[in-house]
């Protein structure tokens, strides 16, 4: 697991719900489902919120390639 992930299983000890926010969004059902849990039980919502952690977790890959210039796709200025 990466360190975000550890803080929000640390966050998630205190207020469940807040993970799976994070790490689902407000309008997913995994967020509706740990707050229901959250109110017939600490445990249950507790014991979901870790699942949804370990379910999801952190990935550090990156997009980026680098500085862009408009209508610089491919062009290789250097060379003849």
């Amino acid at each position: 697991m990466h360190a975000r992930d550890w803080l929000l299983a640390f966050i998630g000890f205190f207020i469940p719900p807040i993970p799976v926010f994070i790490k689902r969004g407000f309008f997913s059902a995994d967020f509706w489902i740990n707050v229901a849990l959250c109110i017939l039980g600490f445990i249950p919502g507790l014991l979901h919120s870790w699942y949804i952690i370990s379910c999801y977790p952190y990935e550090e890959k990156s997009n980026y390639r680098g500085v862009t210039l408009p209508g610089s796709s491919n062009r290789n200025y250097g060379s003849i």
